[in-house]
C-alpha cells in the first residue's frame, strides 16, 4: 500500500513535517509573526481564526500573497482574559455559544457543556464561508484548542471537511498526546475519525505534535529540537504559534508571549531550517494534500 508520504513525492522511509502556524488573525502581533515565519520558512502553512479582531487584516495580506498556504482554524473559544471575540455568525443565531460577556467561552469544557451541535455546525460553516468570501484560497481545516474534537462536535468537523473537500488535521495520536490536551480516553474517537476519513479517501496523517509553547524562557532551542527528534517516519503535523513579541502580544498573553516570539524566530529562521535539515526531515504544506484529495496533484 502506498503511503501518504509516497503519494506526496517522498520516500517510504522519509520523515516529513507539516510545520503549521496556528492562530493567524488572533491579533496584529500574531499576523506579523505568522506571516514572517511563513514567508521565510521553515513554516509551511497556517490557519486563520475568522471570528478574531485581526482576521480582516490577515485576509487582506493573504489576497496579496496568493502562494500562502492557509486554512481555517475552526474557533469556538475566546480564551484570553481581556482580548476576546464573539462568533462569526450572528449572535442571535448561536446563543448557546456565548458566555456571560457575549463572547465565545474561554474553555473547551464550557463549549462541550453548553453549546448545541446545530449552532456549532452553523458557526463553523460561517467561518469557512467567510474565509472563502474574503479571498483566501482555503487549503485545509483544523481546530483551535482542540474543541472541535470533543465528542459532541467531532462529526461536524468531518462533515464540513467532506462538504468543502478540504483535508484536515487528523491523525491517530497516542494516548499521551490526548491526555496533554484534556482528551484522555478519547483515542477510540480519533481512531474512528481517522477510519472515517480514510474510507472517504481523505489523507490521514501519521502523527500530531501539539507540544508548542510548553517551554521556559531559554529552553526553546532544546525543546523544539526534542520535538523534531521524536517525529516518526511518515507525515506529521507539527504545530507552532509564531507571533511578534511586542507590547500588544505581552498584554494579550503575558504567560506565552516569550514562547510565541521564540517560535516566530525558530520556525521563521535559520535555526529551525538547520535543525530540520540536520535531521533529514522534509517539509510540506497542506495545499499538496488538498490537491491530492481533489485529484489535482
Amino acid at each position: 500500500m502506498t503511503t501518504l508520504a509516497e503519494q506526496l513525492g517522498f520516500g517510504p522511509g522519509d520523515r516529513v513535517a507539516i510545520v503549521h502556524a496556528d492562530d493567524i488573525g488572533m491579533s496584529h502581533a500574531a499576523n506579523r509573526g505568522a506571516f514572517a515565519a511563513l514567508e521565510r520558512g521553515p513554516a509551511t502553512c497556517g490557519s486563520v481564526m475568522v471570528p478574531c479582531p485581526g482576521f480582516e487584516a490577515a485576509a487582506e495580506h493573504a489576497r496579496g500573497a496568493t502562494d500562502l498556504d492557509l486554512g481555517v482554524h475552526l474557533t469556538l473559544n475566546a480564551e484570553f482574559e481581556s482580548h476576546r471575540w464573539g462568533p462569526a455568525a450572528p449572535a442571535s443565531d448561536v446563543p448557546s455559544l456565548l458566555d456571560t460577556d457575549g463572547c465565545l467561552p474561554r474553555t473547551s469544557a464550557e463549549v462541550a457543556e453548553h453549546a448545541k451541535p446545530d449552532e456549532v455546525a452553523l458557526e463553523l460553516r460561517v467561518q469557512i464561508e467567510r474565509a472563502l468570501e474574503a479571498g483566501i484560497d482555503v487549503t485545509h481545516l483544523d481546530g483551535h484548542m482542540g474543541t472541535v474534537f470533543f465528542p459532541p462536535f467531532v462529526h461536524i468537523y468531518a462533515e464540513l471537511a467532506q462538504a468543502f473537500r478540504l483535508p484536515v488535521m487528523v491523525a491517530r495520536p497516542d494516548e499521551a498526546i490526548l491526555e496533554a490536551t484534556g482528551l484522555g480516553g478519547a483515542k477510540p474517537i480519533f481512531d474512528d475519525l481517522a477510519a472515517r476519513f480514510e474510507t472517504a479517501g481523505f489523507p490521514v496523517l501519521t502523527s500530531l505534535d501539539i507540544d508548542s509553547l510548553a517551554f521556559d524562557p531559554g529552553a526553546g532551542s532544546t525543546h523544539n529540537a526534542r520535538r523534531l527528534d521524536r517525529l516518526p517516519v511518515g507525515v506529521s503535523y507539527l504545530i507552532c504559534h509564531p507571533a511578534h513579541g511586542d507590547d500588544e502580544l505581552r498584554a494579550i498573553t503575558p504567560e506565552s508571549a516569550h514562547q510565541r516570539d521564540f517560535e516566530r524566530c525558530y520556525y521563521g529562521g535559520e535555526e529551525g531550517r538547520s535543525a530540520l535539515a540536520q535531521r533529514g526531515i522534509h517539509t510540506v504544506g497542506m495545499r499538496p494534500l488538498r490537491d491530492l484529495l481533489r485529484g489535482e496533484a
